[in-house]
């Protein structure tokens, strides 16, 4: 077994870990990143589609608001560009396909006036959440609800509730019955706003990283002092006084401190020597990771583009509820991106692959046509049969977590500080979300009880 000594040991080589590390390099620290896959990148990783092009498998979109991933991208001398969105967009409910333009389907003017209000009301309500703290909120009786409950309570047509599901599905990966409306109103404060959620142009779905966001963590690994040490899942921290001992298949690594940024449940499969606090160990059995299957039908060409579409879609019928043109920065090939979430990825992910594609098919065809029936090639990325992160888009809580486990989310436990996306308390979730909660965890290491860098 090898053993490495070192100041500390970062456990994940996702953004998250990456950016620690890449802060506490900056300080005169001497850093060990440990990651379980044979590569870097977390929930980012991109696919070779040949002549240089790739797409990607995981996160990938960027938007307004995310400075410090906007900062991070030109400085290591990558670029971005825009989400193609030029045409109409498409909705499909109860076996009709309607074109719109905009974020918020044109449906009737009583549900899209209760969509309106809806919204309204919950920006309202976030304002009153403190990211940093929303167990103490003055709105943590949200806690004891769902979104799905509030959402009876407010909207009462069911058209304005399948676009409201169709929401919650396309940024949590969940239903609207397994989130605690705590929780939704916490992840819209961090992000700021639902608009910028939701939004492709000049949203969080705006721009995509040209060569794949994977590259944004294969550069961060490139620039640091040490290799990052692959295919060595964690399997045991033992911690004592003031030193760590990280024990991972064939690696030992001794430190001061350890970061930790996996996904909590992740966390939680860990064994620590104390064991950590009942209330730590609770948090981890009970923030969720969404459900999410990202497909990608590719094409000769962008076909829809010629018939004045985006591309961009929902559809309340399923199984398949969003799609995006995926399409490389010079239209060739075509790439219709499809994903299954929340109920539909959990019920597809039992499917065999073949079916899947079946599903997908179907459904893009019922929106675009003929022409969508049969793809030169198909991916599918099922996140939720992925070892290291058993879901995406990332965790969530279900009602009663918050109030009654929250604050053990990002509270050190002796030398042992967590980070990762969902630790964020801006942009929770997001690849944006993931650099700022490793770079609090360097500045809790670098200047104890400091402010977050």
């Amino acid at each position: 077994m090898e053993t490495i000594e070192t100041d500390v040991a970062v456990i994940g080589a996702g953004l998250a870990g990456l950016s620690a590390a890449r802060a506490l390099e900056a300080e005169g620290v001497d850093v060990s990143v440990i990651e379980a896959r044979d590569r870097v990148g977390g929930r980012t990783v991109n696919e070779p589609i040949g002549v240089g092009k790739v797409l990607d498998l995981g996160g990938q979109w960027v938007g307004p608001g995310q400075d410090r991933i906007l900062e991070l991208i030109p400085e290591l001398g990558l670029e971005t560009y825009s989400t193609f969105g030029e045409g109409l967009n498409l909705i499909e409910r109860k076996g009709k396909v309607s074109k719109y333009s905009g974020t918020i389907p044109k449906v009737n003017p009583v549900a899209l006036a209760e969509v309106g209000l809806a919204l309204k009301r919950i920006e309202r309500l976030a304002a009153k959440v403190d990211p940093e703290r929303p167990w103490e909120s003055e709105l943590a009786h949200f806690d004891r609800m769902t979104f799905d409950t509030w959402m009876r309570r407010h909207v009462r047509t069911a058209v304005a509730r399948d676009l409201l599901r169709l929401a919650i599905e396309a940024v949590w990966a969940a239903e609207p019955e397994d989130i605690s409306m705590l929780h939704m109103l916490f992840y819209v404060r961090s992000a700021g706003s639902l608009d910028l959620l939701l939004d492709t142009e000049g949203g969080a779905q705006d721009s995509r990283v040209l060569g794949g966001t994977q590259l944004i963590s294969k550069r961060l690994a490139e620039g640091l002092a040490r290799p990052v040490c692959l295919e060595s899942p964690v399997r045991r921290i033992l911690w004592s006084g003031d030193r760590v001992m990280v024990l991972a298949d064939g690696l030992r690594v001794a430190a001061d401190e350890v970061v930790v940024t996996l996904p909590p449940v992740l966390a939680g499969r860990i064994s620590y020597e104390p064991a950590l606090p009942a209330i730590r160990d609770g948090l981890t059995q009970r923030m969720i990771q969404g459900s999410v299957i990202k497909t990608m039908s590719i094409y000769p060409t962008p076909f829809w583009r010629e018939q004045g579409f985006s591309g961009q879609s929902t559809s309340a019928d399923g199984p398949v509820s969003v799609t995006f043109d995926n399409s490389p920065p010079d239209g060739s090939p075509g790439v219709l991106l499809a994903f299954f979430e929340g109920k539909a990825a959990r019920d597809a992910g039992e499917l065999p692959g073949s079916v899947r594609q079946q599903l997908v098919a179907d459904c893009l065809t019922r929106l675009f046509g003929e022409e969508a029936a049969n793809p030169d090639r198909y991916l599918e990325k099922v996140w939720a049969d992925d070892e290291w992160a058993r879901g995406c888009y990332g965790g969530y809580f279900p009602p009663g977590a918050w109030t009654s486990h929250g604050r053990a989310l990002r509270e050190s436990i002796g030398p042992i500080h967590w980070a990762g996306a969902e630790t964020a308390s801006e942009w929770a979730g997001y690849m944006e979300g993931a650099i700022q909660s490793g770079r609090r965890a360097a500045a809790e290491i670098l200047a104890p009880g400091g402010a977050p860098v």
